[in-house]
């Protein structure tokens, strides 16, 4: 059996959620055929170069023109237009993806970012190949770009996700409810005592995460400035090196300063709380791991429908200014009860075991 696992190296989630499928079949079948591909690879140098630029730059510098992007192309009376266009420019660019796809025959496609899915999809209804298309939808929402007609099945991350392709008019048995793929990693585990003596933590002090992403954005610096006297933080910077010399030059004892890490879910399972950004594939280990999120600078779009439902189901909150946080994190500080609660509420939605759902639909 030959499957092909693709995503899009817009943003680092699609990456990861498409890395943690095909580690687990791998695993579990060593016999099958498997790739692990980038759409974006496939396509025109220039295309790729602005699909990431241009993705980088305006969820970092220019989140307003990604908002109004992202509504524009939601907007129903719009998708008239909008969709034969995107699909013209999608095609126009990615013929080594549909070349590659052509020649390879797979029996499965699995997708976990929606421009090969449109482009796994169009071959599909011109007869080109027949393979199964399976969609892994790495976000709550449903943008109308992840919707394509010859999808097999999509694999989503909730029911709420699941209602919402209901409504767009995908039936029932083209949707299964696995979670958002995540790595294994966060399903072992944790000693926090062992893991508090690694880090210079002391484990029976309240500790806060703070992690932001790739690019270590918004207000970490004042965020730790304002919390170091209250709890011990941990800062991780990722590649955001401006930050981590500014705050290892303050020498905070209680204050942790991390750059780009590749044990996040030590770091997580060492902590009470999380300050962090709504992504998929973030809000997703986040629940894995059961630990209470606070979510800032989320993306508009994607991000904030995330945000949305777990605020909903009562497990997370929000606060844009940097005393607001200070109150938050206080609040949970002074009644361990709450965090009590959150856990259990996590515990009634999670669905960690994405990966291995997926496997069993397909093998």
């Amino acid at each position: 059996m030959k499957i092909i696992i693709t995503y899009a190296s817009a943003g680092a989630g699609h990456f990861k959620a498409a890395e943690a499928i095909a580690e687990y079949f791998k695993e579990s079948r060593p016999d099958l055929e498997i790739k692990l591909i980038d759409a974006l690879d496939y396509t025109s140098p220039y295309f790729k170069n602005s699909y990431i630029r241009g993705y980088n730059l305006l969820v970092n510098h220019a989140t307003w023109a990604w908002a109004v992007a992202f509504y524009l192309t939601s907007f129903k009376p719009l998708l008239f237009f909008i969709n034969p266009v995107h699909a013209a420019i999608n095609r126009l660019n990615s013929g080594k993806l549909v070349n590659f796809l052509i020649k390879e025959r797979p029996d499965f496609v699995i997708s976990t970012h929606f421009l090969p899915s449109q482009i796994t999809s169009a071959l599909k209804k011109e007869h080109k190949i027949d393979a199964k298309l399976f969609t892994v939808i790495t976000d709550f929402g449903v943008h109308p770009f992840w919707l394509a007609e010859d999808t097999d099945i999509y694999a989503v991350a909730s029911d709420y996700t699941s209602r919402i392709l209901n409504r767009e008019g995908v039936g029932k048995d083209k949707i299964i409810v696995t979670g958002i793929p995540i790595e294994k990693k966060f399903l072992h585990e944790f000693n926090r005592m062992e893991l508090s003596r690694k880090f210079g933590l002391d484990p029976d002090k309240f500790t806060v995460l703070i992690v932001t992403g790739s690019f270590g954005i918004g207000p970490i610096e004042q965020i730790a400035d304002s919390l170091h006297k209250e709890a011990q933080v941990i800062a991780v910077c990722a590649r955001n090196q401006k930050l981590y010399r500014r705050l290892n030059k303050k020498n905070y004892p209680e204050l942790k300063v991390f750059g780009f890490v590749d044990n996040i879910q030590e770091l997580m399972a060492a902590s009470d709380v999380i300050i962090t950004k709504p992504g998929g594939l973030t809000t997703s280990e986040v629940l894995a791991m059961e630990l209470p999120p606070l979510f800032i600078c989320a993306i508009p779009g994607q991000e904030t429908v995330n945000a949305q439902y777990l605020y909903a189901e009562g497990i997370a909150r929000a606060a844009t200014g940097v005393e607001a946080i200070k109150d938050i994190i206080l609040d949970y500080k002074h009644n361990p009860q709450k965090i009590l609660a959150i856990k259990e509420k996590i515990r009634r939605i999670k669905r960690p075991f994405a990966a291995q759902e997926l496997y069993r639909a397909v093998c």
